[in-house]
């Protein structure tokens, strides 16, 4: 059974991700076709990219990195809960996804974001960057306002409409991890 990683991208004290994240595995969880596991970035400290090769040659030096790597490996695809800072990812976030290449390749990603307007610009960037790490975003995505999703802007209290767009975020990847799945397994070798 295929699983999908749930990354919590913010490591900030008083943040409201983690109340975010634990609705969309709750969610999730319910289904019986994949399995759900959640990574919170604070249990994966790791300094500002430090490593002397491009991760897209895949000559981790750093025993943070291979733990990294060996975390980030299994999972068949991805759901990253993000806020917005300053129009922007979180450096935490983008600092995890700059370290590896090949462990991101051939995975499908769906985006839960929040933040003043959705969070739809940290989700636009991290787009982009899926792109770069040959990540399949799909388009329906969960943009959560802290005016209105958030109760005194700290305490989450989502719409109804945003469990149906959770919904179909999970149909949309689920569907693109099984058939990105060809793309992750390695050819069979002639004997």
């Amino acid at each position: 059974m295929p699983t999908i990683g749930i990354i919590l991208g913010s490591t900030r004290p008083n943040r409201v991700g983690d109340q975010v994240a634990h609705w969309v595995l709750g969610h999730a969880s319910r289904r019986t076709d994949v399995g759900f596991e959640l990574l919170d970035l604070r249990d994966h400290p790791l300094p500002h990219l430090d490593e002397p090769m491009p991760p897209s040659l895949g000559q981790y030096q750093n025993e943070h990195t291979r733990r990294w790597a060996e975390t980030i490996a299994p999972y068949d695809g991805f759901v990253i809960v993000t806020p917005e800072y300053n129009h922007g990812i979180p450096g935490v976030l983008k600092n995890a996804l700059d370290y590896l290449y090949a462990e991101w390749n051939n995975k499908a990603l769906g985006l839960v974001s929040y933040g003043a307007t959705g969070g739809t610009r940290s989700a636009e960037q991290l787009r982009l960057v899926a792109a770069e790490l040959q990540m399949a975003d799909v388009r329906q995505q969960v943009a959560l306002s802290l005016f209105t999703d958030f109760q005194d802007f700290s305490v989450f209290k989502p719409g109804d409409h945003n469990l149906a767009a959770l919904t179909t975020m999970l149909d949309q990847l689920i569907a693109w991890t099984s058939a990105l799945a060809p793309l992750r397994t390695p050819p069979a070798t002639a004997t």
